[in-house]
């Protein structure tokens, strides 16, 4: 009798058929991308259309890295977002920075990493390692930036969401009134419902504006902490109204934390029962050995209550860059998961932090009452 065989080797087999013309990308990425981080992001590809974008899920989506004056706000980000795909997003500011270049008209270019910078700097033109713009271009962009912060509805505190659904409409009339399409992400979050939080105003050029305007009394007045309690109200909402939780995260960084520390503000701080978020898709070139945030793995992050442990094999981490990574993803899943309706959870903040204050309270009775108080 043959000795069966054993289960490490139930995987699909390797033996792909050859790439022929016409292949279209979630087949190759379905049938030929079988090994190393061809097979994580084949996994990864599989969880977000199988698992991520089912009803019931809240997908949270970082963004760090130069990934808008790229061209990928407008070819990955937007798509994403009007197919339902995205509930709320965490960036870096430049990235919503940059993506505002576009929803004004303003030109970026592929070019060369190998120009001598000092000629660029005599010519007026900026580069982004091999992307290429006219110096021109951040002083139109501040100035559009400045004349918006003076307008009236702007002289208060909010929170960055609120900060950009408001910037959001105003780069949507510009992309209007230029008739330029849908091409500014800020714009489309705007349209959508879909907040946009930076997890670190200042640092950016958008801060840059704001505190220049600030240095003279006007303009907003970002409260962070409004959105520390935003963001763990969208996840609390989430898992207790029985949906789930998940984070799509594009490199690392300062984002990515943002995005993971909901679930240590419920518990940690808050002192609310969890188990972490449930399904964790990373695509980052750092590596976890040199103790970076960016590459932290989900396996870590459950010992700070940030991943569910049991939905580890629900988490995928690709080692690649994410501008491969991000247009093959959106075209998978675009192909392979149906489309969404939108959640608008922008206009849903009020009420989410009013069920998590709620919560806050329950918990607060529940341990008075086993104190005896």
């Amino acid at each position: 009798m043959a000795k069966p065989a054993s289960r490490f080797l139930r995987g699909v087999r390797i033996l792909p058929p050859p790439v022929r013309k016409g292949v279209k990308s979630a087949d190759l990425i379905d049938r030929r991308f079988l090994a190393y981080n061809a097979g994580r992001l084949r996994e990864g590809a599989r969880l977000l259309a199988e698992k991520i974008l089912r009803p019931g899920v809240t997908v949270g989506l970082s963004l760090s890295g130069a990934l808008t004056p790229a061209g990928l706000g407008v070819s990955c980000v937007i798509p994403l977002i009007k197919a339902g795909f995205v509930d709320w997003i965490v960036s870096t500011g430049a990235n919503l920075y940059h993506d505002a270049h576009f929803g004004l008209g303003m030109r970026m270019h592929a070019g060369s990493p190998f120009l001598d910078d000092r000629i660029l700097r005599e010519e007026g033109v900026v580069r982004i390692y091999d992307i290429l713009f006219d110096y021109r271009v951040l002083l139109d962009t501040d100035a559009f930036f400045r004349r918006v912060l003076d307008a009236e509805e702007f002289q208060a505190e909010m929170g960055t969401a609120e900060f950009h659904y408001r910037l959001g409409r105003y780069v949507a009339e510009r992309e209007k009134a230029l008739r330029l399409g849908e091409v500014s992400v800020l714009s489309a979050a705007h349209r959508h419902g879909v907040p946009v939080y930076t997890s670190s105003p200042g640092d950016s050029s958008i801060g840059m504006n704001v505190a220049a305007m600030r240095l003279f009394g006007r303009g907003a007045r970002i409260d962070v902490s409004a959105d520390v309690n935003e963001t763990a109200a969208i996840v609390y909402a989430a898992k207790k109204n029985r949906g789930k939780s998940a984070v799509w995260i594009f490199g690392g960084g300062s984002p990515k934390n943002f995005m993971l520390q909901t679930e240590p503000q419920l518990q940690e701080v808050l002192g609310i029962a969890d188990k972490g978020h449930d399904y964790f898709l990373q695509i980052t070139d750092a590596r976890p050995d040199t103790g970076g945030l960016s590459g932290a793995t989900p396996s870590e992050a459950v010992s700070w209550g940030k991943v569910d442990p049991d939905r580890l094999p629900d988490s995928v981490v690709c080692y690649l860059d994410s501008t491969i990574a991000m247009p093959l993803l959106t075209a998978y899943v675009l192909d392979r998961a149906k489309k969404r309706r939108h959640s608008r959870l922008y206009d849903r903040r009020g009420e989410f932090l009013a069920f998590l204050a709620a919560g806050v309270r329950r918990r607060d009775l529940t341990e008075r009452k086993k104190a005896g108080k």
